[in-house]
């Protein structure tokens, strides 16, 4: 089992705490399913493609996942070259997660870890929209996910995403906290902004997406959505956690372009 990146140094308080669905993640990428997968399609010769695989974390949090996947990235991808992004909202989690990340690739050691990835930035930008088209290898995402009536009020984000005099608010940190689980109607508002734009996003040749779902976004709806997108497009649950009512009460989705018919 791979080692879980320390958080001992985040403020819970304004930044999503690492909880089911975050280990869910980590046990999902690193699972023998996943890492086969993931060798083989970024295997240095992959059509015919030797770039550094790019890996994006939207909604990193404290960074755990991120941390994860840069400290690991020899034994989940193969090889080290891995290049890893993240982008937040929240510019909080943003400084959180390059402490993450830095003190994972740090602490890590040549016998249990062999080769990390080269952490490149976290963003303090909204889904995917600081990024060209077409330059995602690898796309994962923890959405906020939670059935809500409202999403926090963005004429709020300006003022409530900034220090003001070292200290924050209780209202401030309501505001970024809701902005790590606040869904929307099925929570799915958010989710559906990303997916409009993944076929963009994605390398057209080899990218792919892990986005997690809780049983009231509709998974089902969600791959069936994906598969209207075109004869080559697949989608499919690679990792869920515990039941409810006979339905998994979370879901890890992978999305991708398969070469087959």
């Amino acid at each position: 089992m791979l080692p879980t990146p320390s958080t001992d140094h985040v403020s819970f308080d304004r930044v999503y705490e690492p909880a089911e669905d975050s280990f869910l993640f980590l046990d999902t990428l690193s699972c023998d399913r996943e890492t086969t997968f993931l060798r083989q399609r970024f295997a240095q010769c992959s059509n015919g493609d030797h770039a550094s695989p790019c890996i994006l974390e939207i909604g990193t949090g404290s960074g755990v996942l991120l941390a994860f996947i840069t400290a690991h990235s020899k034994k989940l991808f193969g090889r080290p070259d891995v290049l890893t992004l993240g982008a937040d909202i929240n510019s909080f989690a943003c400084k959180a997660t390059e402490e993450t990340v830095r003190t994972a690739c740090r602490e890590s050691t040549p016998y249990l870890n062999p080769g990390h990835g080269i952490y490149l930035d976290t963003l303090n930008a909204n889904l995917g929209d600081a990024l060209h088209s077409g330059v995602v290898d690898v796309l994962v995402f923890n959405p906020p996910y939670v059935p809500t009536e409202d999403l926090p009020n963005p004429s709020d984000h300006e003022s409530y995403n900034q220090f003001d005099h070292g200290t924050t608010t209780f209202e401030q940190d309501s505001h970024l906290l809701a902005l790590s689980y606040a869904g929307g109607m099925e929570g799915m508002e958010v989710t559906n902004k990303l997916l409009d734009r993944l076929p963009e996003l994605l390398n057209p040749q080899r990218g792919v997406a892990y986005i997690l779902l809780c049983v009231q976004n509709k998974p089902q709806n969600i791959k069936q959505r994906v598969q209207n997108w075109g004869t080559s497009w697949r989608a499919d649950t690679v990792g869920s956690s515990g039941k409810k009512g006979g339905w998994e009460k979370l879901q890890i989705i992978r999305i991708w372009r398969s070469a087959d018919p």
